[in-house]
């Protein structure tokens, strides 16, 4: 079931979108703090932005940006104004269509269906991975937690990609040096100790001290 976020600051615009989509099996969530709405993203995670551009505090251009900066979910803008000033703007911001109000909600959902299917067809999964409220952007290589940002170099992301694809399962420490090191016979086992002890400090400076555990003697797991 694909989660879709709608920023949408006419209410009843916002409910009519809500019920239709449902109607198609999406999973919907209406944003309602119009200035905090990356919270309510890195909360819900969605696959789909439903994004109108006039919107209180911030306009949807700006929520776009900041969305871009963590994320390529796929962001359909809505807007009353038409103009080709706008549209361009829409695209150049990273928005993936547009669409024009009013609008005939059977318009709607095809572009929501022919989006996804061209986002995550190809793609065959998600930008971003999600455990216990930790995020994983795979875009920008940056793990989010709790509003703090840590950006990862690619040995820690290689790491911590590969626990969050296995997890609930344990990786072992060979299957680890394999994604890290094309041919891990080279490599000393200490160097692997070396990059998840590292991994782990930077882990603990923002309150994840227990994400990463230790299975002694076969590898390692996401803390469940």
């Amino acid at each position: 079931m694909f989660r879709i976020l709608v920023v949408e600051d006419d209410r009843v615009i916002a409910d009519k979108i809500k019920i239709h989509l449902e109607r198609w099996g999406y999973q919907i969530e209406c944003a309602a703090d119009f200035a905090n709405v990356l919270a309510h993203f890195n909360r819900f995670l969605p696959e789909l932005v439903l994004m109108d551009i006039g919107l209180p505090f911030y306009n949807g251009y700006y929520w776009c940006g900041e969305i871009r900066k963590i994320s390529q979910v796929p962001i359909i803008f809505i807007s009353s104004a038409s103009d080709n000033m706008n549209v361009v703007m829409a695209i150049n911001m990273g928005g993936d269509d547009f669409i024009v109000k009013p609008f005939d909600l059977e318009i709607l959902s095809a572009k929501v269906q022919a989006i996804l299917r061209r986002a995550y067809s190809i793609k065959g999964k998600s930008s971003l991975l999600e455990h216990n409220g930790v995020i994983l952007s795979l875009g920008d290589m940056t793990l989010l937690y709790e509003e703090q940002k840590l950006e990862l170099t690619k040995n820690e992301f290689r790491i911590i990609q590969i626990l969050f694809e296995n997890a609930g399962n344990v990786v072992s420490r060979e299957n680890i040096m394999k994604r890290l090191w094309d041919n891990e016979c080279f490599v000393d086992e200490n160097t692997l100790t070396v990059n998840i002890n590292r991994l782990r400090k930077r882990l603990e400076d923002v309150g994840l001290k227990s994400l990463i555990l230790t299975r002694k003697g076969v590898g390692y797991q996401l803390e469940e």
